[in-house]
């Protein structure tokens, strides 16, 4: 496989891994959610929420960097390969969790606490970020 070849492959691979995090995220926020507010009556009205409800607003972060990577990644412009570079970058800094402070950092490490699957999820990611950065460097 050429090398073209194989940073495609690896994109793509990353690219599901973060569809996957987005996913157990989303499952694990729509649970806290139901806790507080009630049944959620339909996957229609569970979008809606995410898209516009200020209790998943700290996903949003995730979300516009993997509609990023996606139009990035069905260019075949050599040129997107930096922006590729730079937005690969951008997700190893906001994956990562803090304890203290607010936002994105804080909500994903309390997803992290509450969720093994959101935990199986970040490790595959980080596996993968850290071997771009390698191939990279």
């Amino acid at each position: 496989m050429s090398s073209p070849d194989r940073s495609r492959r690896h994109l793509d691979d990353l690219f599901r891994a973060l569809l996957r995090l987005h996913k157990a995220l989303l499952d694990d926020e729509r649970v806290s959610y139901e806790r507080v507010h009630g049944r959620i009556p339909s996957n229609g009205a569970f979008l809606q929420l995410a898209l516009n409800d200020p209790w998943f607003a700290w996903l949003r972060p995730l979300s516009q960097l993997m509609t990023k990577l996606d139009e990035l990644s069905e260019k075949d412009d050599p040129s997107t390969l930096e922006a590729i570079s730079a937005l690969l970058a951008s997700a190893q800094r906001l994956l990562i969790p803090t304890e203290e402070g607010e936002g994105f950092g804080r909500q994903y490490h309390e997803a992290l606490q509450r969720s093994p699957d959101v935990g199986l999820e970040h490790a595959t990611v980080r596996a993968l970020l850290k071997q771009s950065v390698q191939k990279k460097g």
